[in-house]
C-alpha cells in the first residue's frame, strides 16, 4: 500500500510519522503552523523503546551520536540524601541501551534532515479537514486545499483536529503542576548524567548533554496560569538551599532562556485514535504528564506502528483498525502510570506521606527499581517494509 498523506504538525511525532510513511511508500506533506522553525525547547530523555522506534525509522544511529547516555544518577532528597540509584549499565544489559539525553532542538533537526525539504510546509495550518467520501480527505490550509488518502493529526495537546473529530471530549486538563526549564548557557561540571530531587510538592531534575551543557527542570504544584515576574529569581528562592549542583545549574542559566508551561494531560481517554481516514498520534491522541519521560517515546511508537500497519495491511481501513488496536491500550497504560508516578513523586506534599515514600524507596532493592523501569522500555517495534 502507498499513496498520499498529510501530516498536521511538525513536532517529533509528526516528523517521525512522515519518515515512517515515506519508508512505507507514501507521498507525504507535513504542515507546520509555526512561521519560523526556531528549534526552541529544552532537553529530552529517550528510553529504549523510543530509540528502537528511531532505529526502525533509520535515524537511531544519528540520534545516539548526538546524545549522552544516562549511566550515573538517581533520585535524591533536597539535602542530597540518596533515595534510589539509577543503574544505566544494568538497563543497557537488559535492553541494549541506557536512557539517552539530547536537546529537543537537535532531535527535531535530525528528524527534519531525514525528509525532503519540500515535504515540510512552514507557516501552514490545517484550517479544516473534510472527509468527502470513503477514500478522500480534503485539508484546507488557507492558500491551498490538499487532497489526500490519509491525514495524520499530530498537532499536539491543543489539537484542533481532535476537537473537531471529538467535539464532546473534555480535552486537556491541568495536572496540578507547572514546569520551568532551561538549558545552561555553558558547560557545567556535573557528578551525574541524570538526577531527580523530590521535596514537598516540588521537583528539580537535570539531564547532561554530550557538549557539557545540561537541561534542568523545576516542577511545582501550582494552579493553572501561575506565572512569576522573575522566574529565575523565584527558583533561586525556592531551590537555592538544595544540594549541589542545583544552585550551580541555576547560576549557569540566562533568565531569558527559562521556559514556563503548565503541565496538562488528556486525562479522559479518547474512544478511538482513528476517525474515518484520520489517525491521531502523539499528544493529540494521548498527552500525558512527563513523570516517566515517555511522552516523546510514545509518539515515536505511534509513528512506527502506523507506518508498519499501512505498509502491510491490505486496506487503509484495516491498517487504521490495527493501529488503534495496538496503540490505544499501550499508550493509555503508560499515561496512567505517568500520572501515578507524579502523584507519588513531585505532587506528594504532606510531610508524613513524603517520609513514608522516602523510606520505602530507600528499602527497595535496585533490581526491583530497574524492573519497574523496564516495564515500559521493553517494547519492540514492528518491522517497516
Amino acid at each position: 500500500m502507498g499513496s498520499t498523506a498529510v501530516v498536521v504538525g511538525g513536532g517529533i511525532g509528526g516528523l517521525a510519522a512522515a519518515i515512517g510513511l515515506r519508508r512505507s511508500g507514501w507521498e507525504v506533506t507535513v504542515l507546520e503552523r509555526a512561521p519560523v522553525l526556531e528549534d526552541a525547547g529544552a532537553g529530552i530523555s529517550l528510553a529504549a523503546n523510543g530509540l528502537r522506534a528511531l532505529d526502525e525509522l533509520g535515524v537511531g544511529a544519528a540520534v545516539r551520536a548526538a546524545s549522552r547516555g544516562q549511566y550515573r544518577g538517581g533520585t535524591c532528597t533536597p539535602r542530597g540524601g540518596r533515595l534510589a540509584r539509577m543503574d544505566g549499565a544494568a538497563l543497557e544489559r537488559a535492553v541494549g541501551t541506557p536512557i539517552m539525553g539530547i536537546p529537543r532542538s537537535a532531535l527535531h533537526r535530525l528528524l527534519r534532515d531525514s525528509l525532503p525539504a519540500d515535504s515540510l510546509l512552514i507557516g501552514s495550518e490545517a484550517a479544516t479537514v473534510v472527509q468527502t467520501g470513503p477514500a478522500t480527505v480534503h485539508v484546507d490550509c488557507g492558500e491551498a486545499v490538499l487532497e489526500a488518502d490519509l491525514v495524520v493529526a499530530a498537532d499536539g495537546i491543543g489539537s484542533t483536529l481532535r476537537r473537531s473529530l471529538f467535539p464532546d471530549h473534555p480535552g486537556p486538563v491541568h495536572s496540578g503542576s507547572t514546569v520551568l526549564r532551561a538549558i545552561t548557557e555553558h558547560p557545567i561540571d556535573l557528578p551525574t548524567d541524570f538526577e531527580l530531587t523530590w521535596g514537598q510538592g516540588m521537583e528539580f531534575g537535570h539531564i547532561a548533554f554530550r557538549d557539557g551543557r545540561a537541561e534542568w527542570h523545576a516542577v511545582l504544584s501550582a494552579p493553572a496560569g501561575t506565572r512569576y515576574a522573575d522566574p529565575l529569581a523565584e527558583l533561586r528562592r525556592r531551590f537555592g538551599t538544595w544540594h549541589d549542583p542545583i544552585p550551580a545549574l541555576l547560576e549557569a542559566t540566562r533568565a531569558e532562556d527559562v521556559l514556563h508551561h503548565d503541565v496538562n494531560e488528556l486525562r479522559t481517554p479518547l474512544p478511538s485514535y482513528t476517525v474515518g481516514r484520520v489517525a491521531l498520534l502523539g499528544d493529540a491522541a494521548h498527552a500525558m504528564t512527563p513523570n516517566l519521560g515517555q511522552g516523546a517515546c510514545q509518539a515515536l511508537e505511534d509513528a512506527v506502528v502506523l507506518a508498519a500497519s499501512l505498509g502491510t495491511e491490505p486496506t487503509i481501513e484495516a491498517a487504521l483498525a490495527r493501529y488503534d488496536a495496538e496503540r490505544r491500550p499501550r499508550a493509555e497504560d503508560v499515561s496512567g502510570a505517568a500520572r501515578q508516578a507524579g502523584r507519588m513523586g513531585q505532587q506528594l506534599s504532606h510531610p508524613l506521606a513524603v517520609a513514608l515514600r522516602n523510606t520505602a524507596m530507600r528499602l527497595t532493592p535496585s533490581r526491583i527499581t530497574t524492573r519497574m523501569v523496564l516495564r515500559h522500555h521493553t517494547w519492540v517495534p514492528p518491522r517497516l517494509p
